[in-house]
């Protein structure tokens, strides 16, 4: 699809999360069989929740424009997949706090790609006059942000000091 206007580039960046979205899960439903702790196990399991959940509704909101939710593969979140499992699930880790301590940093690091992603496309719905498209996607951007603060909470107070 030629990119010729913001709407396309709004279509083209949903289809983009909407991948990113599907590879994230994937690998966070590993990442939560390999936790070690009882409360991060249950954190990645409600992200897996939340994830599923924006890619529910980025595909209503892709159909709704005529597109097809899976139009585009993104590579960024491919990148960030391949990182999370080289270092959280198949680095030789003899401690499981300090496994766990990884999985945060490597969950993280795609929540962060996810903020980013559904930042802009909020940014974008508003500057189209999509109010409806803005609202369902600032509700995605906050449930994003906050498995990413839940994760820095579990970190700071409790899994950090195990792991050192």
């Amino acid at each position: 699809m030629a990119l010729n206007s913001l709407k396309d580039i709004y279509i083209d960046q949903m289809q983009d999360i909407y991948s990113a979205d599907g590879q994230a899960a994937k690998v966070t439903r590993e990442l939560a069989e390999a936790a070690h702790n009882p409360k991060l196990k249950k954190a990645l399991q409600a992200g897996v929740e939340g994830i599923e959940e924006g890619r529910r509704t980025l595909a209503e909101i892709i159909g709704a424009h005529g597109a097809d939710p899976s139009g585009e593969f993104c590579k960024g979140m491919e990148g960030l997949v391949k990182e999370a499992r080289s270092h959280a699930l198949e680095e030789e880790i003899s401690d499981a706090d300090v496994r766990d301590a990884m999985i945060i940093t490597q969950y993280q690091r795609m929540a962060h790609y996810g903020i980013a992603g559904y930042g802009c496309l909020v940014a974008f719905a508003k500057r189209l006059d999509l109010t409806e498209d803005a609202v369902k996607l600032q509700k995605c951007l906050d449930a994003t942000a906050h498995g990413d603060q839940t994760m820095s909470e579990l970190a700071e107070f409790g899994i950090n000091e195990a792991a050192a």
